[in-house]
């Protein structure tokens, strides 16, 4: 071989190996609309502060100080408002959007949560929950609050 090929095959060859051993990146499942006061996310066990533009994906955990508060519109047009002294975790999004089939599980650890709904509700009924340390809740109507008392993260 010449050394010119030779060349362009070890370049191949790592360009390979690097793109095998990266981690692909989560998809972004919903967006930060709104952000009063203190809010972070807890992403890959590192705690980052949220702006207006975020992206939430899935295994995020949102967290609102006692000055903070947070609107995530998803995907599937559902919304999100999360109270102060909140901790909301998001478990699971799935969705297709030309069938609107999917799943959207959250747990709501403590504090308070408004919801509309969106495309994955309205597809199945029993494709939203949200989970607290009391209850599950299948969400099955287009808007609800919930509250959840627990322990501070």
């Amino acid at each position: 071989m010449h050394a010119r090929t030779m060349m362009l095959v070890v370049l191949v060859v790592v360009a390979l190996a690097v793109t095998l051993t990266v981690p692909a990146a989560a998809d972004d499942v919903g967006q930060f609309k709104v952000v009063k006061g203190t809010v972070y996310i807890e992403r890959a066990k590192q705690r980052v502060p949220v702006a207006v533009g975020t992206v939430v994906q899935e295994g995020d955990v949102v967290i609102t100080g006692a000055d903070g508060s947070a609107g995530i519109t998803f995907k599937d047009d559902s919304l999100l408002s999360i109270g102060p002294d909140s901790v909301l975790a998001i478990d699971r999004f799935a969705f297709d959007s030309t069938t609107h089939a999917g799943a959207f599980d959250t747990s709501l650890r403590q504090g308070s949560l408004a919801a509309v709904s969106g495309k994955i509700a309205k597809q199945s009924a029993d494709a939203m929950r949200v989970r607290t340390p009391a209850t599950i809740l299948g969400v099955r109507g287009t808007e609800f609050l919930v509250r959840a008392s627990g322990v501070t993260p």
